[in-house]
């Protein structure tokens, strides 16, 4: 037996050349690919098969789920990527870092690793110093870290060898199945301790090789250091979004059940694998643990395939922010779907409060001028619930009504898309430049102006006590005209010099967007009332079904 100092001197040197080489390796191959991970990200992700496909291409490439992961969950809150698409490719990342293990079975245990890795870091290392903060560079960075990564497996082979024939980690076998939890316990801690499952599946499987540790031993390691990397995906979302939280739950409930599963099935999986890989003789340890990893993360997607819907509602369910939740319809519930008079009262109901929204919108960003970034809440949420409502009228088109019905859902859409629009002028109001002059030239105009526009908004309020449609349309036209002297003023200021030209077109432009916005507010506010229930409506009623 070799003496204890050297041994631990391997056995950290190795461990220290493997994490160094796999976070180069990493960090080489993000900057190498620039922006075209999150193009083919965008553009791969829609539909199961295509975003498990492309979490696990991306994963094997890149040494990192972290980094498929971290992309991915960007495109959520983007809006790019729905949360149910992006479950997949968390789950095609987990299946992805199965390569590392396949990695150190095929090549790091079985060829002259020196022969194999040092060119890849010398070639790379070269690249990198002639091509600093260039592409070449930062594939001259990820060889360099392939290489360290092979010395890194290099270095452990030869200190578990050492051990092997005198130093088997057997003490946990006398605890029978408590033993197995034992091990899993290990890798987890391994995880956690070094931040790296690929790290833990590396000491796994040179340690099995190397004689030191059982085969069950070491597939319970490797177990645990799948369940382990939720630690770092839990860690890495505290105070993050609710599409981050939601994305490390999914990572958290994949990985464990896929643990639980091979933790149960793990002696008939070990032997049903040993008995195909090995052809009728006994199949090397690490290619056996190589194959167990891919193979029980392949079954946990299996078992998420028919699962993923419900598990994707309940989280979207949790974790909530508060522009989701009110952007949640309050009153359009299926249940009433049946009963078309209630649905259409539904409708208005919901059309009110959305309302009430996107004109709260038009205060803020028209009458305090506050940034795009500051209304971009109160945009999601305008167009989350105008697609409910939508959708819901959509669903109700289908169910038996009556003519006088039916002939309000176009109108319910109008009005939604009325309330819409206003969303979008007043983003577009607050995406121009400010005013770059004074504005003195046309002061009084602008303030007369701005009253009315805000006076506008208040009486274009249906859910206000109240609500006089004859007063919204004469304040409309009353503003029509505030307008038009607010424009003569404007042009008169900037032919004069006395106004920029940019600075008097940017503030026609923003005229010419609030009063865009104010019609359409005041033609919602008119087809909504409309829209109220007259006293003596019959009701409709859901019609009983056709005889068979």
């Amino acid at each position: 037996m070799q003496d204890l100092p050297f041994l631990a001197g391997g056995f950290l040197g190795g461990l220290g050349l493997f994490l160094l080489g796999m976070w180069l390796m990493t960090e080489g191959l993000k900057l190498a690919a620039g922006r075209a991970l999150e193009r083919v990200l965008a553009a791969w992700t829609r539909g199961r098969l295509r975003g498990l496909a492309t979490g696990t291409l991306f994963t094997a490439l890149m040494q990192s789920s972290s980094a498929t992961t971290v992309a991915a969950i960007g495109f959520v809150n983007a809006g790019l990527l729905s949360f149910s698409q992006v479950v997949w490719v968390i789950f095609g990342a987990n299946v992805g870092t199965t390569m590392t293990g396949w990695l150190v079975a095929l090549i790091g245990l079985n060829i002259e690793i020196e022969a194999f890795a040092l060119p890849f870091l010398g070639a790379g290392m070269l690249l990198r110093l002639t091509g600093e903060g260039t592409r070449r560079g930062a594939v001259g960075t990820a060889m360099a870290g392939f290489g360290a990564l092979f010395l890194g497996i290099d270095v452990l082979k030869d200190t578990f060898a050492g051990l092997g024939p005198d130093v088997r980690l057997t003490g946990l076998e006398g605890l029978g199945p408590l033993a197995t939890v034992g091990y899993v316990f290990a890798g987890i801690l391994l995880t956690v301790l070094m931040q790296a499952s690929a790290a833990a599946m590396a000491l796994a499987l040179t340690a099995a090789a190397g004689g030191m540790l059982p085969l069950s031993a070491a597939a319970a390691v490797v177990i645990g250091a799948n369940v382990g990397t939720t630690v770092t995906a839990l860690l890495a979302v505290v105070g993050a979004t609710a599409n981050a939280r939601r994305a490390a739950a999914a990572h958290v409930l994949f990985n464990l059940l896929t643990g639980v599963v091979a933790l149960a099935l793990l002696p008939w999986l070990l032997a049903l694998l040993d008995r195909l890989a090995g052809g009728g003789e006994p199949a090397p340890p690490a290619v056996l643990l190589a194959l167990f990893h891919t193979v029980f993360n392949l079954l946990g997607v299996l078992l998420m395939w028919p699962l993923s819907g419900r598990m994707v509602r309940f989280l979207e369910g949790r974790f909530r922010t508060a522009e989701e939740d009110e952007a949640r319809p309050r009153y359009l519930d299926a249940n009433v779907v049946a009963v078309p008079a209630l649905a259409l009262n539904a409708l208005r109901l919901e059309l009110q409060r959305l309302g009430g929204l996107a004109l709260r919108m038009a205060r803020k960003g028209m009458g305090e001028g506050l940034a795009r970034s500051a209304l971009t809440a109160d945009q999601t949420i305008v167009a989350r619930l105008t697609q409910a409502i939508a959708e819901f009228a959509v669903r109700l088109h289908g169910a038996r009504m009556t003519d006088q019905t039916a002939a309000r859902l176009p109108e319910i859409l109008r009005v939604a898309r009325y309330y819409d629009v206003i969303a979008e002028l007043v983003a577009t109001h607050a995406s121009l430049p400010p005013p770059v002059g004074d504005g003195a030239a046309a002061a009084g105009e602008q303030q007369a102006f701005r009253h009315a526009v805000l006076d506008l908004f208040d009486l274009a309020d249906i859910s206000r006590p109240g609500f006089d449609p004859g007063l919204a349309a004469a304040a409309l036209a009353s503003l029509q005209d505030r307008y038009q002297r607010l424009k003569a003023a404007l042009l008169e200021a900037g032919a004069a010099g006395r106004l920029p030209v940019a600075d008097m077109d940017g503030r026609l432009q923003q005229a010419s967007l609030t009063r865009r916005a104010t019609e359409q507010a005041v033609k919602a506010a008119q087809h909504l009332h409309a829209l109220r229930p007259p006293e003596q409506a019959p009701e409709d009623r859901a019609a009983p079904p056709a005889p068979a």
